[in-house]
């Protein structure tokens, strides 16, 4: 489920093509979609500032990275599908949610609330990685996420303070690492109860290769749990 293109405004597009490389060598087949609904704004990425007189649809801009081949999320049902994953990006906090205006107060699209509600239900997995973990915390009440450590430390972990966000929430955070791990899934959280995997990402400064491992780990487990 994609919110868009690019960083400051959509999907962060590392992550949603890290998420399309696992998928395809794990076997999967896989469908995208997005919320066909305006931008909450539209970001120069060159600048990092809002372009004031721009407006754009988030269906139209996440088809960029579909290659075109993408439906709107109101298609989405459980029947069809054994999993969903959602990448991150500020617009998982922008348009798939106001998670980045309201923090705590923040509203789910409809949409995205009802797949997430829908898939839980049928015990379907969730896979969520970077700031999306909050989209979790938010409607499934209890459910287990991480997005990386709970301090700064220098400016390693510059969101860390998400961490205190999903608490609010109603979530419980777990500390992981965004990196690969000897240690069985240390890099992607795996809530078994609830079957929520999620992972860091660019939630942590790091090297892109480490970020691209973590979200494989994330996809491993996520593709584990649908038991095929």
């Amino acid at each position: 489920v994609l919110s868009g293109c690019g960083v400051y405004d959509g999907t962060e597009i590392h992550e949603a093509s890290a998420i399309l490389v696992h998928l395809s060598r794990g076997g999967a087949e896989v469908q995208m979609y997005a919320p066909d609904v305006p931008q909450m704004h539209v970001i120069d990425h060159s600048k990092g500032q809002p372009a004031e007189a721009e407006s754009r649809n988030v269906l139209v801009e996440s088809a960029r990275i579909a290659r075109g081949k993408i439906s709107s999320l109101a298609k989405l049902t459980t029947t069809d599908h054994d999993a969903v994953i959602f990448p991150g990006g500020f617009g998982a906090a922008k348009n798939l949610s106001t998670f980045a205006v309201d923090g705590k107060d923040c509203k789910v699209n409809k949409e995205v609330e009802r797949v997430l509600k829908d898939f839980h239900k049928a015990g379907k997995p969730i896979g969520l990685c970077c700031i999306s973990p909050v989209l979790a915390a938010k409607v499934l009440s209890g459910a287990e996420v991480t997005v990386g450590h709970e301090e700064e430390e220098g400016g390693k972990w510059p969101y860390a303070g998400t961490a205190g966000a999903i608490k609010e929430l109603g979530g419980k955070h777990c500390v992981k690492e965004a990196v690969f791990s000897l240690t069985p899934f240390y890099e992607a959280h795996v809530d078994t109860k609830n079957k929520v995997v999620t992972t860091p990402a660019f939630m942590c400064e790091t090297e892109l290769h480490k970020i691209f491992d973590g979200i494989g780990a994330m996809v491993k487990n996520v593709l584990k749990l649908t038991g095929k």
